[in-house]
């Protein structure tokens, strides 16, 4: 009994995958077009391959190329060691612990260079579930091409004389649109979970469907997300939700229930028609930035999936006499605190949300000098473009939204008359007069981050 559950953690025992050699296809047959790779990947394969060493671009690019896409990533692998690959660039830098890669820079662009991975006569080493906790074995590249997780992911293109090589039939299930893992479905899903959380991405992001048996073992499996460390998930969901097709992935995770425990308060949210709805709008719009090659505030992202629950506290906080800033604060700190205990989110990203929560009351008041300063706070368009969403998902007036728009392209003196005009129709008391702002009391509250509306560089602009 001790002997099988040493096996079991450990890994001893476990059959090794096949090893295949590949099959060659020639330029006519693959029909990559040259000028959609990187002159910079071409580069670094040259001065490696011109070094002695074998070399290729391999993985997302070489499916991406095979599409005819252009590809956003250049990866190339080689059976050079880390050590080796930086000794050639003068700009590379080895990064990771578990499985040291290289980062090569060439003028403004970043490829990374990865050495082939083999297999071990050790045991790797895993945890009970049989997540691989260590193993940087280095190998050869038909090891290689068996150690990745999926078919069409395990290609090698040599741009030296554009020859492919497919090891597991990767140009069939491209040509297909199937997506297929290689090895036993059950066993590769237990070694690295978030594998399941690629699969629903590409199938989204590509049109694809998953083969059966690569499908199966998923829905039984889906627990062991779980067990995946939190910063990792985060940097899976971020690309999972900003690869163009942020609303088909939620939809894919929700069919296939990898969805609980991700986003738990999203997950609620999606079951509420109104919170759907505004939900939906946000994610469209992320897309259509994304297809337009725009760049995408993650911050912007997120503060947008989770405003909903935002308001819902804001509005308990409220109802409780709170003041409406300091409500907004305890309602944002609660959601953040909620949200990360699954996941990860970086401090500057959850302040990046927060100022974007906290810009919208103030965007509202569109009175005196703060329409002004507003207008000079660098997330000030990210709030803008947040406010856009709630108007047209009916949550605010869409005058609001068109007051705004004209207000940023209007000139200094048509400005002031929009501002006189709100202050002409401002609520007044009873005894007429302007009603006076609500002091502001200090309220305290362990809410992580910092509050700051004058964020680092705003990149949703």
């Amino acid at each position: 009994m001790i002997n099988k559950l040493i096996r079991k953690i450990f890994g001893i025992g476990s059959n090794p995958r096949p090893i295949q050699k590949p099959v060659t296809l020639s330029p006519q047959q693959h029909g990559i077009d040259p000028r959609l790779v990187s002159n910079s990947a071409v580069r670094v394969v040259r001065i490696l391959q011109n070094a002695g060493y074998d070399a290729y671009i391999v993985g997302g690019a070489v499916r991406d190329l095979l599409l005819g896409l252009e590809p956003k990533d250049f990866d190339v692998a080689t059976n050079a060691t880390p050590e080796q690959v930086r000794r050639l660039f003068r700009r590379a830098f080895l990064i990771g612990r578990r499985f040291q890669i290289v980062h090569v820079l060439l003028g403004q662009d970043l490829i990374e260079v990865t050495t082939f991975r083999g297999s071990s006569t050790k045991p790797a080493l895993k945890d009970e579930a049989g997540r691989l906790l260590r193993d940087n074995n280095f190998g050869t590249q038909e090891e290689d091409a068996a150690r990745r997780d999926f078919t069409i992911n395990a290609m090698y293109y040599n741009p030296a004389n554009q020859l492919l090589l497919d090891y597991h039939g990767g140009m069939d299930d491209l040509k297909n649109r199937t997506l297929k893992i290689i090895g036993d479905p059950e066993q590769r899903y237990r070694e690295d979970p978030v594998r399941m959380l690629r699969i629903v991405r590409f199938a989204a992001k590509l049109g694809f469907s998953i083969d059966q048996a690569t499908c199966a073992p998923i829905a039984s499996l889906a627990p062991l997300i779980n067990n995946v460390p939190s910063a990792r998930l985060f940097d899976e969901m971020l690309k999972l939700l900003m690869c163009g097709h942020a609303m088909s992935c939620l939809k894919e995770l929700r069919t296939r229930g990898l969805h609980k425990g991700l986003l738990p308060l999203l997950d609620v949210a999606l079951e509420q028609p109104q919170a759907a709805h505004f939900i939906e709008i946000a994610l469209g719009k992320t897309d259509q930035r994304i297809r337009q090659n725009k760049r995408i505030s993650p911050g912007f992202l997120f503060a947008a999936l989770l405003w909903t629950q935002v308001e819902e506290k804001w509005a308990q906080y409220r109802s409780d006499g709170e003041y409406p800033i300091p409500a907004l604060v305890a309602a944002a700190s609660d959601i953040l605190d909620a949200q990360t205990e699954k996941l990860a989110i970086q401090r500057r990203i959850a302040s990046d949300m927060k100022d974007i929560w906290l810009m919208q009351p103030r965007l509202e008041r569109r009175t005196g000098k703060s329409p002004y300063r507003l207008l000079e706070n660098e997330r000030f368009r990210a709030a803008y473009d947040f406010l856009l969403i709630r108007c047209e998902a009916g949550e605010l007036d869409p005058e609001t939204g068109q007051w705004w728009t004209k207000f940023i392209d209007a000139s200094a003196e048509e400005r002031q008359q929009m501002i006189d005009e709100q202050m002409r129709l401002a609520p007044r008391t009873s005894s007429g007069r302007k009603r006076a702002k609500r002091s502001r009391r200090r309220h305290k509250t362990d809410a992580g981050p910092a509050i700051s509306l004058q964020t680092a560089e705003n990149i949703h602009s």
